[in-house]
């Protein structure tokens, strides 16, 4: 990883830099002959028949296990699926995943029946060097989120090298990102890890200018950190989304049956004065597609500001969409995270589809995060034209926003 420029850097940057420069590498690890705990993030989509629908999390942790491999390390992948609830669910196990990663990798994986316990004590006695086995879903183990020390302690004994490549949950304080790291003496970062903090970190350092950032998403209290942060950085915020209703109420505007949150309408308008103060320009939506909830099967095109009271806007309109798509173009920086709409309706995902094509079209440094903004760009056709998609949108704004991640934390100390 390369190290991250100290000029220009802002508190943020500094405090990532601070987390990073404390990381061992994967290439200082001792890993040969040894048994490897690797976390990752294979929390993948599933199609109605159990498959794997997106596998782009399972390649994006290739790198880490082929190396792994290489170097004839015994991998033992870990990770969660879904929401079980902290028990065995047959609908959140880890086989697809497990089925993919050995298609990807073209060699058999085996797959623990659970994460601790005597059948999962066996297939990691029985790996030999250079093979792969997995654990079952992390989540079937209420201990797992309450990052329970006994838990904690099972996982550890699987380990002689620990290895977080879970970007996307490195700010969850759980029993395998946090509890196992503090167990386990030799620890370090995964390639992807590492790849997710530098692009990110170049956002927090000199950048070309204009930059531009797209904000989509649901709610306000999950990014009004990060969009403070980047103030004076940014040249241009464009809003969309539900979290656009927000700020659209937070500028005196009726939105509807849109969902507000009022309780954040204070941290908006606070947000739209020191933006106006640094002269940073903030676009809302000046016309949405609005219907009288996201089941509708169409949308009528309004004004942003006179969005009818019984409808919801469920999208940015054509003429919002087209003049963010203007700014996306003309950026030298573009940082994009949210949908613009209800996206998995295809008739509100038009937006959040012209935001997607303007990002890949954009000749500057573009770093993309969020489930619904990076399948957005694959179906747009545009994955493989940006910088940078970052596999956790939650993680990326809280590291642009300056905040410790739990994960990292651990792994450092």
């Amino acid at each position: 990883m390369a190290t991250l420029p100290p000029e220009g850097a802002n508190a943020a940057q500094a405090a990532l830099l601070a987390q990073v420069g404390k990381l061992r590498r994967l290439a200082d690890l001792p890993v040969e002959g040894k048994r490897v705990l690797l976390r990752v993030d294979f929390d993948v989509p599933l199609t109605p028949a159990g498959g794997v629908a997106d596998d782009s999390k399972i390649a994006a942790a290739l790198p880490t296990i082929r190396h792994l491999v290489d170097r004839n390390a015994r991998v033992i992948v870990a990770s969660h699926l879904g929401r079980p609830d902290g028990r065995p669910n047959p609908r959140w196990s880890l086989e697809p995943a497990a089925a993919r990663l050995a298609a990807l990798l073209e060699r058999d994986i085996i797959l623990a029946d659970e994460a601790v316990g005597d059948g999962a004590r066996k297939v990691v006695a029985d790996l030999r060097d250079g093979h792969v086995a997995m654990l079952e879903n992390l989540r079937f183990h209420a201990g797992e989120e309450a990052n329970e020390d006994a838990f904690a302690r099972a996982l550890a004994a699987h380990a002689e090298v620990y290895v977080n490549d879970a970007f996307a949950c490195a700010h969850r304080a759980h029993a395998s990102t946090v509890g196992v790291a503090r167990l386990v003496a030799a620890r370090g970062a995964g390639l992807l890890l590492l790849a997710e903090l530098e692009a990110l970190g170049r956002l927090l350092g000199p950048v070309n200018h204009p930059f531009v950032a797209v904000v989509g998403g649901g709610a306000v209290a999950d990014r009004i950190g990060a969009l403070d942060s980047l103030i004076g950085r940014v040249d241009c915020f464009l809003v969309g989304g539900a979290l656009a209703a927000t700020f659209l109420k937070a500028r005196g505007h009726g939105v509807g049956k849109s969902r507000v949150e009022d309780d954040r309408l204070g941290a908006a308008r606070s947000f739209l004065k020191r933006a106006e103060e640094r002269r940073a320009e903030v676009l809302l939506p000046v016309d949405v597609v609005a219907g009288t909830g996201p089941e509708a099967a169409r949308g009528e095109t309004h004004r942003a500001d006179a969005i009818p009271a019984e409808l919801v806007a469920l999208d940015v309109g054509p003429e919002t969409a087209a003049g963010f798509a203007d700014r996306i173009a003309r950026a030298r920086t573009v940082f994009w995270s949210g949908a613009m709409g209800v996206c998995e309706r295809p008739a509100f995902a038009q937006g959040t589809l012209a935001a997607a094509r303007a990002v890949a079209a954009c000749q500057g440094l573009t770093v993309v995060g969020g489930g619904e903004s990076v399948a957005a760009l694959r179906q747009a056709g545009g994955a493989n034209k940006v910088t940078h998609l970052s596999t956790g949108g939650e993680a990326a704004l809280l590291v642009l926003e300056g905040r410790p991640l739990a994960a990292l934390a651990a792994l450092s100390q």
